[in-house]
């Protein structure tokens, strides 16, 4: 079996502001039906869903975004996004670098450069 990607649907809570999030994160946005849009940036793609929000599911998803650099990705974020989106400071772990951010619909961000 051989896998080419991964791809996560992400249910929102607000589904306009959801895109606007990603979009000042630097995704391209494509519409993928009615309810469903597909987020682009780099060789990565990710879903959007305008529907079966749960809070409590939203609450508990966790990605990792790696990065190759962490300032640069930082910048970006305290930069473009509006004063409502809420992130961490970089921290410095054995293995790397990581801060956090968080979606408008819950969803935890591991914003992630690796050593190495």
């Amino acid at each position: 079996m051989n896998i080419s990607e991964i791809r996560a649907f992400i249910p929102c809570k607000d589904y306009q502001k959801s895109i606007a999030f990603y979009q000042a994160l630097g995704f391209k946005s494509e519409s993928a039906g009615e309810e469903l849009t597909l987020l682009i940036k780099d060789d990565c793609t990710l879903f959007l869903q305008n529907h079966f929000y749960n809070e409590e599911m939203a609450n508990s998803l966790m990605f990792q975004l790696i990065v190759n650099d962490i300032e640069d990705a930082f910048a970006t974020i305290s930069n473009n996004c509006d004063s409502g989106v809420k992130y961490s400071e970089i921290n410095h772990e054995r293995w790397g670098k990581v801060f956090y951010l968080w979606g408008p619909s819950g969803e935890l961000w591991h914003v992630t450069e690796l050593n190495g």
